[in-house]
């Protein structure tokens, strides 16, 4: 891994993302791909708890706004399906290993590839040469994109889902365990997006309300024109600023598009929002990043 140059550090603040190739190496890749192997060979989800993965908005409320099961899942190692891949019943449709969408939202405190990785020297070295001082680490996600139903992702902002105070807080570390194209779903940005603020909220519902989450604000239309593709290969990190647009497509090919994904917090001078769906726990407070 070549170490981050100032120039690079320079084009993420304009640019809100950055390339890093190579940053992570074939080995460490695929130790994070059996390691997942295991643990889906080994998952027992209830039917009542399987529940669809979908950035649609209404099919979000819908689907995870109204379990618990994904609300409380930012301290544990949870399942999430594609779309279309469960009968009415929650009965698998296809092979379990065919239908995993996404594991989170604890991968980086319970499991101790996915934690060595997260807390990697060179990890840590990007972050101080960053000018993190006080990073923490909210969640982390395993992301399938499984070939020819890997869902889209639609356009969104990290800090609609992951609110802090002031904004401006939140890092996305995005690994590819595969190479990412734009037949398999790599990810597509807007450029300079991230300093226009947020217009839209996921926030936790008052209780008694008929979804566990609710939205405040809209997402604007964006103009498919001014997404930039950024196809990576194995190995390669996609560094991603919290207001910055993003999405990918949905992956119609024939081969999967395994990601590594965890979002830290700048907890210096920043409050974490009470209403974000994600809540630390006494179980797991935030972790901080440096050890």
């Amino acid at each position: 891994m070549a170490s981050v140059t100032q120039q690079q550090i320079q084009q993420f603040h304009k640019d809100g993302f950055l390339v890093l190739e190579q940053f992570f190496s074939a080995e460490e890749c695929d130790s994070m791909r059996r390691q997942i192997q295991g643990i889906v060979e080994e998952m027992e989800v209830p039917p009542h708890c399987r529940t669809a993965f979908s950035t649609r908005e209404e099919e979000q409320l819908r689907e995870q706004g109204s379990s618990d099961y994904f609300l409380t899942s930012g301290d544990k190692i949870r399942f999430f399906f594609e779309k279309g891949v469960l009968d009415e019943k929650g009965n698998f449709l296809i092979p379990k290993e065919k239908s995993v969408s996404k594991i989170g939202h604890a991968l980086h405190a319970y499991d101790p590839v996915f934690k060595q990785i997260t807390h990697s020297p060179k990890v840590q070295e990007l972050g101080r040469k960053l000018g993190l001082e006080r990073p923490v680490v909210v969640q982390s996600m395993y992301i399938f994109k499984q070939p020819g139903i890997g869902g889209e992702v639609t356009p969104h902002q990290d800090a609609t889902f992951l609110h802090t105070e002031p904004l401006g807080r939140i890092l996305g570390f995005w690994i590819a365990l595969e190479d990412a194209t734009q037949e398999n779903g790599c990810l597509w940005f807007i450029p300079g997006s991230h300093t226009n603020g947020i217009s839209r909220r996921m926030v936790r519902a008052a209780s008694g309300a008929s979804t566990c989450v609710e939205f405040v604000g809209s997402e604007p239309a964006y103009d498919d024109k001014q997404f930039l593709p950024l196809p990576i290969r194995k190995g390669g990190l996609i560094l991603i600023h919290g207001e910055v647009v993003h999405k990918s497509e949905l992956n119609s090919s024939e081969s999967s598009r395994h990601v590594f994904a965890f979002h830290v917090m700048e907890a210096k001078g920043t409050t974490w929002s009470k209403e974000n769906w994600l809540q630390p726990t006494p179980e797991l407070p935030f972790p901080s990043l440096y050890t």
